[in-house]
């Protein structure tokens, strides 16, 4: 059932009336640099702020056994985060419409080099339109807008009438276990509701993710008698072009992938790290480069690996060096399949309805060739995952930021969405 025009009015009204507040929490959140392995503080901020609005609480660890037991899991490093899972829950008291989870990652990227930013990475500075810091985009306006939403419902005294489970997870940015997580404690729902930075639309299709290394090993020796060792820098910049080669390959299966066939590159090979040798005047003896690749929906992250592998294998074999010195290629991070959301649910149709209503426009979809927390709700709790969020800028570069008046409209959205999604009832009888 459709809402009532004016209920609609009421609760785009609700989100204006506590928005200033919304974009002072937005602000806390960035100005928090909640870095991989450092989320525990802010984790605690979002468990205080859910558990102050009286939702029943859980705060969980990750549990790294089942984790790299299930095909969805991504192997831990030393640089794995042990924040835990924070979940606020809202019950009913009559269970008479869909449930929903609204999640959202409050782990950042590395920030970069602060002399390039305009201001300090996590000011939280607001310029016009836009909120600069790291994380304002990606996403920390979205986790702010899960919260909020439903406080729209509350200030004109309403509550959804189902379940509703607030998810904040960690380990989105490197290796997606802390989504997985969730889904290996047993919440699930009828649906889930993401706000990434979508530029207003929702993702209709999602690439898979790979991390991997490959690490070299050279002959050290003197500069001055070079010709005499080998160079494993040099040695890994060979790989890396037999890397690009395999990008290249799996860039021109596109036409087989539906709604990917019109992307000019679709699959991205990141050389996003290197690091080798020891001295400036040694001929230096190792060498490791850290990469990314994305996957088609439909293929398992084992497959790409074991492709990876093979071709890396098959390059040294050709190589006069490596031949007789093969490289190591070690997988580090994410392990992560794609995923399409299939058109037609009742879901999507619902938030198509509450996007027009906000926006004043058709909900549009895209393709998106990035990793997104939605693959373990679509692929695992097999339900409808809704990705889909506010406009924003350089997420992942310098001075990041994010479009408040496109956070309200958002957050509007996502307000009309949960209303007749879940349905409401009167918080006191």
């Amino acid at each position: 059932m459709t809402l009532d025009p004016e209920l609609s009015k009421r609760i785009i009204q609700a989100v204006e009336d506590g928005f200033d507040a919304q974009i002072a929490f937005t602000q806390q959140l960035v100005q928090n640099p909640s870095l991989r392995g450092h989320e525990h503080a802010i984790q605690d901020l979002l468990f205080r702020s859910l558990q102050s609005r009286g939702y029943d609480m859980d705060r969980f660890k990750m549990d790294r056994v089942a984790i790299e037991a299930h095909p969805g899991g991504a192997k831990y490093s030393d640089d794995h985060s042990d924040a835990p899972i924070v979940v606020g829950i809202h019950r009913p008291r009559d269970e008479t419409g869909h449930s929903l989870i609204l999640q959202s990652h409050l782990d950042v990227v590395p920030e970069g080099p602060h002399d390039m930013w305009d201001d300090p990475p996590f000011s939280g500075k607001i310029e016009g339109d836009w909120m600069f810091g790291r994380g304002a985009g990606d996403m920390k306006a979205g986790a702010a807008a899960n919260i909020f939403a439903l406080d729209a419902l509350r200030r004109i005294g309403l509550q959804p009438a189902a379940t509703v489970y607030v998810q904040s997870v960690v380990e989105e940015e490197s290796t997606g276990n802390g989504a997985l997580q969730t889904y290996l404690q047993g919440y699930t729902a009828d649906a889930v509701l993401i706000p990434e930075p979508m530029d207003e639309t929702l993702v209709r299709a999602n690439i898979g993710v790979l991390w991997f290394q490959v690490q070299v090993r050279g002959v050290p020796v003197h500069v001055r008698d070079m010709g005499e060792g080998a160079n494993a820098i040099d040695a890994a910049t060979r790989i890396m072009d037999a890397l690009r080669e395999l990008e290249a390959d799996w860039n021109a299966e596109k036409a087989d992938h539906p709604y990917f066939e019109d992307d000019p590159h679709p699959i991205n090979m990141n050389i996003g790290k290197i690091e080798g040798g020891d001295w400036a005047s040694s001929v230096p003896s190792w060498c490791t480069i850290d990469c990314r690749v994305s996957l088609y929906p439909g293929r398992s992250a084992e497959d790409a690996a074991r492709e990876v592998t093979e071709r890396i294998a098959a390059f040294a074999r050709s190589d006069g060096f490596l031949s007789n010195n093969p490289p190591q290629v070690v997988f580090n991070g994410f392990h992560a399949e794609g995923y399409v959301l299939e058109e037609g649910s009742d879901a999507e149709t619902v938030l198509g309805r509450a996007h027009e209503a906000a926006l004043g426009a058709p909900l549009q979809s895209v393709m998106m060739a990035c990793y997104l927390d939605t693959r373990v709700y679509a692929l695992y709790n097999k339900i409808p995952a809704l990705c889909y969020g506010p406009k924003s800028r350089s997420i992942h570069g310098i001075n990041e930021s994010v479009s408040l008046s496109s956070v309200k409209k958002i957050t509007q959205a996502m307000a009309l969405f949960i209303a007749e999604w879940c349905g409401t009832e009167d918080i006191k009888k």
